[in-house]
């Protein structure tokens, strides 16, 4: 599972500095195994990390000096499930809510979770706005994104990740109800 990316050296002893995707990055820090897609797909043994800053600094096998260490920048770093904190009842990892359907109380369908991300009071969920042909729209869909995007198709809808408009969660159903019209 995709867990951050690598954004530069730290040092000059071939350490990398990671953005982890998360403000809980203890996956990352307890992973032996890191696959890194850059040059190519490939696992390397992750010798020492540590929290710095909000990142994770990381010596990895084989990566030896600051030039080596910042031909790595942009490389996504992924580790196994395994290696993910167990939840609680009711937590879920962003990961397994992208995708998911969007609908709201009503059960009009709002879109698809294409991303997540963190405001610091709260996460938001990026919900992509299905695009609808014209000639299958109804006026009120049409009049709606009109509204929402100043005369353009709406590319998305923002919906903060909190229990007033998240009501449940279903990753057996691959889907979201929120409390959100489609009017908002």
């Amino acid at each position: 599972m995709t867990v951050g990316y690598i954004s530069g050296a730290y040092g000059i002893q071939g350490w990398v500095r990671v953005k982890p995707y998360s403000a809980d990055a203890d996956a990352l820090l307890g992973a032996k195994t890191w696959w890194l897609d850059k040059p190519e797909l490939r696992d390397v043994e992750m010798m020492q990390a540590k929290s710095h800053s909000g990142d994770v600094v990381a010596r990895l096998m084989g990566v030896a000096g600051r030039d080596a260490a910042e031909a790595l920048k942009g490389a996504v770093v992924q580790i196994a499930r395994s290696h993910f904190p167990a939840l609680s009842d009711g937590e879920f990892y962003w990961v397994d809510l992208i995708g998911l359907a969007v609908e709201n109380m009503q059960g009009e369908s709002l879109g698809v979770v294409s991303d997540l991300m963190d405001n610091g009071a709260h996460p938001i969920l990026r919900v992509a706005v299905p695009t609808v042909p014209v000639e299958v729209q109804t006026e009120v869909q049409v009049e709606i994104q009109a509204e929402r995007a100043g005369g353009k198709a709406a590319a998305e809808i923002l919906i903060p990740y909190v229990d007033q408009f998240v009501k449940t969660v279903s990753l057996a159903d691959k889907k979201i109800v929120v409390d959100w019209g489609l009017d908002y």
